[in-house]
């Protein structure tokens, strides 16, 4: 399957940087065309399935020979499950000026996606329009914890196979699984992004991030009820600045280990703010062998934590469910960087390193942390297992690298 999916993203990615090049021949002779949705039959008063409609819309533009751009007005339009798909002939945007709801009906929710793109070249989706996930109908349902025939939840708006593109301006809410998720996504930015949901709402990831690649994400807010943004296998070469993040999970690598072959790597997150979240920066493994599993070439910097529980974290036996896998974990962590992280920690522990006895974490650097615990008495670290070095003021101390 991985094998297939790796081959799957090479030729279609093959196939766009070559359609990348601007020099089609009589491009710039054609001008640009909206597309309007309600000329389509789409009717914007909440009750409407609108989802053929947009369909129609954007069929009729995936296939015009120059830049398209389907457009939905103002107003309130019910969208059952919806997939855009690709190729298109040239670059196409999505403009969402009104707001998107979801279904409620849980006979609705048996599918992963409410919203997909897929195979997709020079994507724009934007507008300064809402998501509107409906995700308080659906939560209950969300019991995958205690119940192993559990209802998979749908993704507010899924991206597959899609390259040189585009997310900016949205807003998503009570998404009733992850807000935005990325699956062998290359060369994609998310910026000016709205993401809410209740901190106690499950598994609603704000950005989850898969098999992909060169993907930067900057200047959003994400408020959730799981990781602000989630990094797992397949992600590399992604950069993650100016977030706002919480309530939610903290911005998560991982996690890692579960099977084998498990790779993320060259990740820089900077200039972020933390405000409530239960985790900070955070690097997560199971305790499981894991051949040729690991994490390695990460930044954290020029990060603000307000009132944050465990504000740095690698957790190498990480055990969200009863009767998880217990062991050492076989992901190799190495070349991590915690630079100039300050603000308060609303646990005693503010610098938790726990590595694997059989793999401990290499070439990790502490540099000018600087956390108070929100209580009695100073903050403090726990570390195990660790290889590395620290500079400049480090606090807590304990962590003799």
């Amino acid at each position: 399957m991985a094998v297939r999916i790796a081959f799957l993203h090479a030729l279609f990615f093959a196939i766009a940087s070559v359609a990348n090049c601007d020099n089609y021949p009589f491009q710039s002779l054609v001008p640009r065309k909206t597309f309007l949705v309600n000329k389509y039959g789409a009717v914007p008063d909440g009750r409407t399935d609108n989802s053929q409609a947009f369909l129609r819309a954007w069929k009729d533009a995936c296939k015009y020979e120059g830049r398209s751009v389907v457009l939905i007005p103002e107003g309130k339009y019910l969208v059952e499950t919806v997939s855009f798909e690709g190729p298109c002939k040239f670059p196409i945007a999505l403009v969402i000026r009104g707001t998107l709801k979801a279904p409620t009906d849980p006979g609705k929710f048996s599918t992963n996606t409410w919203i997909a793109f897929r195979y997709i070249n020079r994507l724009t989706v934007a507008g300064g329009g809402f998501l509107d996930g409906t995700g308080s109908a659906a939560w209950k349902y969300n019991d995958c914890q205690s119940n192993p025939n559990c209802m998979a939840l749908p993704a507010s708006m899924r991206f597959d196979f899609v390259v040189n593109s585009k997310i900016h301006h949205l807003k998503s809410f009570n998404s009733k699984n992850t807000h935005i998720n990325l699956f062998a996504c290359t060369n994609m930015s998310i910026s000016n992004v709205r993401i809410s949901a209740p901190g106690e709402s499950p598994n609603t990831d704000g950005i989850h991030i898969g098999s992909s690649s060169n993907i930067r994400i900057s200047k959003s807010i994400i408020s959730t009820g799981d990781d602000c943004v989630a990094m797992v296998s397949g992600s590399h070469n992604i950069d993650i600045s100016d977030v706002a993040c919480g309530p939610g999970h903290g911005i998560s690598i991982g996690s890692l280990g579960k099977g084998h072959d498990e790779r993320v790597s060259n990740i820089r997150v900077r200039n972020c703010t933390f405000l409530g979240t239960d985790n900070g920066v955070r690097i997560k493994t199971w305790g499981a062998a894991s051949d040729g599993s690991s994490a390695s070439y990460i930044v954290f910097e020029d990060i603000v934590m307000k009132n944050v529980r465990n504000p740095i974290v690698i957790d190498q036996q990480y055990c969200p469910i009863p009767n998880c896998l217990s062991g050492n974990s076989g992901v190799q962590i190495q070349d991590v960087m915690f630079k100039n992280i300050w603000g308060v920690s609303n646990t005693k522990v503010a610098l938790n390193i726990e590595c694997s006895e059989i793999r401990p974490c290499k070439d990790i650097k502490l540099i000018d942390i600087r956390l108070a615990f929100n209580g009695r008495g100073p903050s403090t670290a726990v570390c195990s297992n660790v290889q590395g070095s620290s500079n400049g003021r480090v606090i807590p101390r304990g962590c003799h690298l």
